[in-house]
């Protein structure tokens, strides 16, 4: 017994575990608007596309989550800008953006002294989460969060049917870039947990899972919620004894629900064919 609760006897354990309780609920929430709208390119375009932001933040002695913040909603809003001016088409554009931004990033993180190392920024360092970082993480999901919650109904319309969503009086363009902002903000809580590239994963992942398991969107929620936190909390602790990055475990146990999801649909519905 004592074996098995040896993950809880640590501080960087117990942060690692608490900033993943707490970045599950928006990230999930979020992922399920991304899925239905379409948009999973656009969460991996703004997730690379902070990288300048956060180095940019660095030199000038700014708060790393404003440059990462600002640096995703001026790709939100080029991307939008481009896709709508040309005959280019947006994941295209996005491609284009995100991987530009990206390698603007690198090509500045290589020509500056830091102490800031590059994996972490990439791919997170929640073994290192402190304090700071979770009141960060838990101010901003809080925020995200109540706001999906409290927009879901406009969000949904909008997700399904934006000219209907018009029609009905609605302030697109609000609820456009509004989502684009809350895409930004969550990747800055996500940041220091996961990195820019593995944030991508579960802006993704819950909601794709949970789109397998159910077809109303009012069940979607809850179950994305449920399976990234079990996802979580589950790879933190096997990492501890697979002694493995937790970031990682994390996707890779999304990643084999997905596919278990999956199969199971695949099964019912060439049983459904039969009968």
């Amino acid at each position: 017994m004592e074996i098995l609760l040896q993950p809880f006897q640590f501080a960087f354990m117990q942060n690692a575990f608490f900033i993943m309780a707490i970045i599950a609920v928006p990230t999930s929430l979020l992922s399920c608007y991304l899925v239905l709208k379409g948009w999973s390119l656009m969460g991996d375009a703004i997730s690379h596309a902070v990288l300048p932001g956060v180095v940019l933040a660095y030199i000038l002695g700014l708060p790393l989550i404003v440059g990462a913040f600002c640096a995703g909603m001026i790709c939100a809003l080029s991307t939008g800008f481009l896709s709508e001016n040309s005959r280019v088409k947006q994941d295209t554009v996005m491609g284009i953006v995100f991987s530009g931004m990206f390698g603007l990033g690198i090509v500045l993180y290589t020509k500056i002294s830091t102490d800031v190392h590059l994996d972490h920024i990439l791919f997170g360092n929640m073994l290192g989460i402190g304090t700071s970082d979770l009141w960060t993480a838990g101010l901003i999901a809080l925020f995200v969060s109540a706001t999906l919650i409290a927009k879901r109904r406009d969000l949904m319309l909008h997700a399904f049917d934006p000219v209907q969503a018009q029609a009905v009086g609605l302030r697109v363009g609000l609820l456009h870039y509004g989502l684009l902002a809350l895409i930004s903000l969550t990747i800055v809580a996500t940041l220091s947990a996961v990195g820019i590239i593995l944030s991508i994963g579960l802006l993704i992942a819950p909601g794709a899972i949970a789109f397998l398991f159910t077809r109303q969107f009012s069940h979607m929620l809850p179950v994305a919620v449920a399976v990234t936190m079990f996802s979580g909390l589950s790879g933190v602790y096997v990492s501890f004894y697979l002694d493995s990055a937790p970031a990682p475990t994390i996707i890779l146990i999304l990643t084999a629900i997905f596919i278990a999801g999956f199969i199971r649909q695949s099964i019912r519905a060439r049983s459904a064919v039969k009968t």
